[in-house]
């Protein structure tokens, strides 16, 4: 069975995940979790994460990609997965942007501005690149 996600607003219907729920208790049990749902990372936050942080950070870098800061970035606000084979170490960002809520994308991205400033470089904030 593949899992099936249901987001409910606040006043809506039941009807379609009862009816759901209930033709699957006739073949087998089931495990229901319920969590409050919160939205993913905007598309706007992560336009202005590639399109204005990380364009900032690479002007004061030689021989880095955008990927690069991004792996690195996200490491050094979430940590780091030690990873090892063949012989070899691997460090591997322990969360994805992708994955995160819009309070948790806003963490991220003012942690990247102090981390920066401590360093000399200024990223402007999304209401700044609005106003210009």
């Amino acid at each position: 069975m593949t899992e099936e996600r249901f987001t409910l607003r606040k006043g809506a219907q039941l009807t379609r995940l009862v009816a759901y729920v209930s033709a699957l208790l006739r073949d087998k049990d089931v495990e229901i979790v319920v969590k409050e749902h919160r939205p993913r990372r905007s598309d706007q936050q992560n336009r202005y994460l590639w399109g204005v942080v990380y364009p900032e950070i690479l002007k004061h870098l030689d021989g880095w990609t955008a990927e690069d800061v991004h792996e690195f970035c996200l490491g050094e606000w979430s940590g780091w997965e030690v990873l090892q084979g063949l012989g070899r170490k691997r460090m591997k960002p322990i969360r994805r942007s992708s994955r995160l809520n819009t309070a948790e994308f806003n963490d991220y991205v003012a942690h990247i501005q102090q981390a920066m400033a401590e360093k000399g470089i200024y990223i402007p904030d999304p209401n700044e690149q609005e106003a210009a």
